[in-house]
């Protein structure tokens, strides 16, 4: 719907106030900003051309979800927030002339206070980010997260030859993500073209694998983090049982080149879906068996218990979504809000205590869940049903949108066409974007030395964020 801009922003707040929950907000090659809103299983889409003044009131204020996207608008595009609470680079740090020692990281004079920096390079082989604490003795106060370096400018790159043959892109802008993302993407295609994809049935399988497996290796992940030794290396081996999975079928542990846009590369006969089917079983039960243990042992819960909570009223205030807001009480999931076929029925948990011990176990309960997701659709799969079709021609002058819920939230995909069905801009939101912020917050007055288990219980992309 377009809009002049006081009457954007009138919409806006008229929207939020009737509970519609902001989705993506940013600018265009065409000069507009596009905010899209979702309730209730409907999406409103606003726009609105530029300020001429190059400037406005920032929303942020007064909508704190707001922070992220008004920071980016202005980093793309110079347009001005007037009175944003906290105007710092998003991808692009410092002009070239500057040097990193000068970027404006939130200092204090107290000498009670003390600051410790940690990476661009950190933790080994992990992907790189600069993580600024302010400590009080082990207390931390305040954590500033700087991210970019992994910027690749992947928006652009989809603009770049026939936008239908960018799939392996869709699959590299969060490796760990590859199912999620080439998901949104394929259905945005498909949405543009009105051409519905075949073999949905297998995506969703791919799909719940993907979460399934990467919720393991979490699980693995916070076990090393703590010295749990047994819950690292069992959690590690069945993970790899699932990825190995999916090799069988596609060829590739991550997934890829399983999904395309249409349908899917590779289907699934009755031979596999048999070995697939008597594989999670066995999972299933190593998973019961083994988490069982881990959150029955008191040391392991003595690390996770009260460590790193994110609570309600900031997960809402923030617009954070998926794992982390399910796991401070807000059922954030787009099966729920925003259901593609096979997913009408479904019901996501939540745990309310908002700590590393509910980020924890809610990948143990979703581990359960998406074997059973599997198991259910091997049973009904239709072993003669088409794997792909062909997409239609674009319709001239449209959007689609495109919404999956990756195994750590809420994937956005958004692509717009003129009026000759060229591709004027391709959109895309990671969960992790703005789920950075639950971190943040989520260690204040935490130990300094629990942001190993903290940082891992979010386990966010730094790629996925930095596009």
């Amino acid at each position: 719907m377009p809009l002049e801009l006081l009457d954007f922003f009138q919409y806006i707040r008229q929207l939020i106030s009737d509970g519609h929950l902001l989705l993506n907000y940013f600018g265009s090659s065409e000069k507009l900003i596009y905010a899209l809103f979702g309730k209730d299983g409907e999406l409103k889409l606003l726009s609105a051309p530029f300020p001429i003044s190059e400037s406005y009131d920032s929303l942020t204020p007064e909508f704190p979800a707001f922070n992220m996207y008004e920071r980016l608008l202005y980093e793309e595009f110079g347009i001005l927030p007037e009175g944003h609470p906290w105007l710092k680079s998003v991808r692009n740090h410092l002009p070239k002339e500057e040097k990193h020692e000068d970027y404006p990281y939130l200092m204090s004079d107290s000498p009670l206070l003390h600051e410790v920096g940690v990476g661009p390079v950190h933790a080994g082989v992990i992907e790189p980010g600069h993580f600024r604490f302010i400590c009080k003795g082990e207390r931390v106060k305040h954590l500033e997260i700087q991210l970019g370096y992994q910027h690749r400018g992947i928006e652009k790159l989809f603009l770049e030859g026939d936008i239908r043959e960018k799939s392996h892109l869709a699959e590299s802008i969060a490796g760990d993500t590859a199912i999620g993302h080439n998901l949104a993407y394929c259905l945005a295609l498909e949405a543009l073209s009105d051409s519905p994809g075949a073999a949905m049935p297998i995506r969703f399988i791919a799909l719940e694998m993907e979460r399934a497996a990467m919720h393991l290796a979490d699980l693995s992940a916070l076990g090393t983090d703590i010295a749990y030794i047994m819950g690292q290396n069992l959690f590690a081996a069945l993970r790899t049982t699932v990825i190995n999975s999916a090799l069988a079928i596609c060829g590739s542990r991550f997934g890829k080149r399983w999904l395309t846009p249409g349908g899917v590369n590779y289907g699934i006969n009755k031979e596999q879906a048999d070995i697939l089917r008597d594989t999670l079983k066995e999972v299933r039960a190593q998973v019961i068996n083994s988490a069982e243990a881990m959150f029955g042992n008191s040391s392991v819960l003595s690390r996770f218990d009260d460590t790193g909570v994110l609570s309600s009223a900031d997960v809402i205030a923030l617009g954070i979504s998926g794992m982390a807001a399910k796991a401070s009480g807000i059922p954030s999931d787009a099966r729920l809000d925003f259901p593609l076929p096979e997913q009408n029925s479904f019901e996501p948990f939540t745990i309310y205590s908002g700590d590393v011990y509910a980020r924890a176990l809610l990948r143990y309960r979703e581990i359960i869940q998406s074997i059973d997701i599997v198991l259910s659709l091997l049973f009904k799969l239709d072993f003669e049903a088409e794997t792909k079709r062909e997409l239609g021609n674009f319709s001239p002058s449209s959007i689609a949108i495109s919404i999956v819920e990756g195994w750590r939230g809420r994937i956005i995909h958004m692509i717009k066409t003129n009026a000759a069905c060229e591709v004027v801009w391709y959109k895309m939101l990671d969960p992790s974007f703005v789920n950075w912020q639950g971190l943040a917050l989520a260690m204040r007055e935490t130990a300094i030395s629990d942001f190993p288990i903290c940082n891992k219980s979010f386990n966010l992309s730094y790629c996925g964020s930095d596009l």
